[in-house]
């Protein structure tokens, strides 16, 4: 195996597992996408093994600090080690992420479990070059109905690779369905988005409908309205009908994510609850605000939208469309009203985000409440080594 050497190691040694070109003692180039190098430092110590790519940013990304194999044996040890960890702090084992990259030493690697069916990304040259090793520990470990290998990342544009998806093993119809708290989703690995379903939120979606339940158990309304924006398969919305909100409204501007929306709500008996609006959700907020002109419309919104801060470069840009949708899903909703909104923006820090919500407070003219901040799920671990692990932010909020 070749080695490369590192004139810095402070990060490195401090536990982090990535290795930046500005790091190395001399140029990557050379080195074929994905190839499995020693690292060392100026003395020639051991300090790892990992995998290099010379096109990209982050010249080395570790998979391990001892002197070892990195073969099929090597990632049974490391996924039969996620799904224990998941076993420890997770109630559910039957919807899950399985891998979470660098937070469970194998970086570059997204692994999620839907009941029988296992969707797999390969975000690197290094995991692309592994492809094989990792079908075959994870058929090993969970001997799965199908895997599905759901490579249409643009991450994978950074790497050089070409974007795929594919049935690697069984077949995945009928499609799987997964249960949260009594509520029932169908998920479609091939042409969902992401792996098929957002696990990250799933304990915030909890809350929400713990938040909800209370709020009605206590004034009996059921006359009360939910609003689910980016709603995706809706499952915030699912979970706000189960609450008992009397009308939930679901806003996409994707016809397919709207479909499985409405699938979701016909397998849990939640059709006549929910109407579903295909639209641009800042034109859509638009309109209610003009029609809604300074009265409250909703008792509950969801505003969950895509990562805006694709960049650090992104983030004032990134920050002016965050306040303008949460100020105006402030103005819309009904004095006591609850707000869960999320940044899934690593670029975007806590306090920022918090910056964020109160500047559009104050453009909402509302006094706004802190009922809890969320992080993501226990199933997407963050290493406090690497920052780089913790990116969602949740914040549910009482609109006053």
């Amino acid at each position: 195996m070749e080695k490369v050497k590192l004139r810095k190691t402070s990060r490195l040694l401090a536990g982090h597992q990535w290795v930046f070109s500005n790091e190395l003692a001399h140029s990557p180039r050379g080195f074929a996408p994905g190839q499995l190098v020693e690292i060392r430092d100026a003395k020639e110590n051991f300090l790892g093994i990992g995998y290099i790519n010379p096109n990209s940013l982050i010249s080395v990304r570790v998979l391990t600090r001892l002197n070892e194999p990195v073969d099929v044996n090597f990632f049974k040890k490391r996924i039969d080690a996620a799904l224990r960890y998941r076993k420890r702090f997770l109630k559910d084992e039957s919807a899950l992420r399985l891998i979470y990259s660098e937070a469970d030493y194998l970086p570059g690697l997204i692994a999620d479990k839907y009941a029988d069916v296992i969707v797999i990304q390969l975000l690197t040259a290094g995991m692309e070059a592994m492809k094989s090793e990792i079908l075959e520990a994870v058929d090993a470990l969970l001997a799965p109905r199908a895997i599905v290998l759901k490579n249409d990342s643009r991450m994978r544009d950074l790497e050089g690779l070409s974007l795929y998806k594919e049935v690697a093993k069984g077949v995945i119809e009928p499609l799987p369905v997964i249960e949260e708290d009594g509520v029932l989703f169908e998920i479609d690995p091939l042409h969902g988005q992401k792996t098929g379903f957002f696990l990250d939120q799933r304990e915030n979606r909890l809350l929400l409908k713990e938040i909800a339940s209370g709020c009605l158990r206590e004034h009996g309304d059921h006359t009360s309205a939910g609003l689910d924006l980016f709603c995706y398969a809706g499952g915030w919305g699912m979970h706000l009908a189960r609450a008992g909100a009397g009308k939930v409204t679901l806003v996409d501007e994707s016809g397919g994510a709207l479909a499985r929306a409405q699938r979701n709500a016909e397998l849990n008996g939640l059709a006549g609850q929910v109407e579903f609006v295909r639209a641009d959700v800042f034109d859509f907020l638009e309109k209610e605000s003009k029609v809604s002109s300074g009265g409250g419309r909703y008792d509950f919104i969801v505003l969950d939208p895509p990562a805006f801060v694709k960049s650090a470069k992104k983030i004032r840009e990134a920050v002016r469309a965050y306040t303008l949708l949460n100020a105006r899903c402030m103005g819309l909703l009904r004095p006591g009203g609850v707000l869960a909104t999320s940044s899934c923006s690593y670029h975007l820090s806590r306090q920022e985000f918090l910056d964020m919500l109160r500047a559009a407070a104050r453009a909402a003219g509302r006094n706004v409440k802190i009922i809890e901040q969320r992080f993501q799920g226990r199933d997407h671990p963050a290493l406090l080594s690497m920052p780089e692990t913790q990116y969602l932010k949740c914040a549910f909020l009482a609109v006053d």
